[in-house]
């Protein structure tokens, strides 16, 4: 089943599918096939709006939920503040509709959810899988965690919820100079085939230098690189994982999803606030915008989408989560030596990431 207005959500008109904006003209789109046969579907998009103090948030305890990283536990290592774990995010004009996870899982009987993608799928995934887990808590799981593989199965149901852990979607390749990043090469979507959902994400990898690099050399069809513009690099390697959709995925039985591009706060600068980053920050910025814009990846998975044939959900959650300086695990997770303000605590952010893709799935 495609993302066709007449099997989704035109009986709900509150709601409006949003697949990708055209930053330049500020529109949105309920599919990505051809420029000129976009339409507006109805005037509320799900990712404009504001951060609302809610006290009915969050949807679980970090203590009762078996998934989560120590990483991210932020709560178990010691963050002192709760007010971050009790915030809603309100659209514009409508309501985000709030997570059920047993109308979820008997919607999505039998079916496979796949993640795919670095450690903010990661995220992402344990997001949903605790949100799930609470609301059935004495649902039997199977839970088994491996590389790249990973997946939790609500048994009473048969619902599998998979991570697929690539952290550039294309492939690591050994060759004789060493681990080549080939932007023309997707081996591992043999693992993607088959899904009734796949959420896929990418950016934070491309950007690594250094001993965190994950390659030493770049392929470009026959040529090699020591190194190349990362955002040049990034979009070829994204066109190719756009092609492998194009190529692989039916639509009538695969949901197809972006992750969209999640932010980080270590330059206070980008919120006017020159010496900070996001430790010690307590709450989301007011208003619907964050001072510094787009990043730079977000206008390249537009383009790419934009160029696909088949169609792909963008879950444009960069705006929003550029608001949330105060959902990073700083200095409260496992990693004591330093200050992670790349990933989000769990309860926290990825829970309103997961909320979006459900408007998208059960309504």
């Amino acid at each position: 089943m495609g993302f066709s207005c007449k099997t989704l959500l035109c009986s709900v008109p509150i709601v409006v599918l949003v697949l990708m904006q055209e930053a330049s003209a500020g529109r949105y789109y309920h599919n990505v096939t051809g420029l000129s046969s976009r339409k507006q579907v109805g005037g509320c998009n799900l990712f404009q709006g504001q951060w609302v103090f809610d006290p009915s948030y969050p949807f679980y305890d970090s203590s009762g939920c078996p998934f989560i990283d120590a990483e991210f536990d932020c709560l178990k290592h010691g963050r002192p503040d709760k007010q971050y774990l009790m915030y809603a995010w309100k659209p514009d004009g409508c309501n985000l509709p709030r997570f059920d996870g047993a109308s979820f899982l008997a919607k999505w009987r039998g079916k496979k959810i796949m993640f795919v993608g670095d450690s903010l799928s990661l995220n992402m995934w344990e997001s949903m899988a605790c949100m799930i887990h609470a609301s059935v808590p004495n649902s039997k799981t199977t839970f088994v965690r491996k590389t790249p593989l990973s997946f939790v199965i609500f048994e009473d149901y048969g619902v599998t919820v998979n991570l697929y852990r690539t952290p550039y979607l294309v492939d690591i390749v050994r060759e004789s100079v060493g681990d080549v990043l080939d932007l023309g090469s997707i081996n591992g979507g043999n693992a993607w085939e088959g899904m009734d959902v796949l959420i896929f994400n990418s950016w934070h990898w491309w950007i690594h230098q250094g001993e965190s690099q994950g390659w030493d050399f770049i392929r470009d069809g026959s040529a090699l690189y020591k190194d190349m513009d990362r955002l040049q690099a990034f979009s070829k390697g994204l066109t190719t994982w756009g092609n492998w959709v194009d190529t692989t995925v039916d639509p009538a039985k695969t949901k197809v999803f972006f992750q969209g591009i999640s932010p980080t706060h270590y330059e206070g600068r980008e919120w006017n606030q020159p010496k900070k980053n996001c430790y010690g920050e307590l709450e989301p910025l007011s208003g619907p915008t964050y001072p510094a814009g787009a990043p730079p990846a977000a206008s390249i998975v537009n383009e790419v989408l934009g160029s696909m044939k088949k169609p792909v959900f963008l879950l444009d959650i960069t705006t929003l989560s550029q608001l949330r300086k105060d959902a990073h695990p700083s200095t409260y997770s496992s990693n004591h030596t330093g200050n992670d303000c790349s990933h989000w605590c769990l309860p926290g952010l990825p829970d309103t990431w997961n909320q979006l893709l459900y408007a998208a799935l059960v309504m």
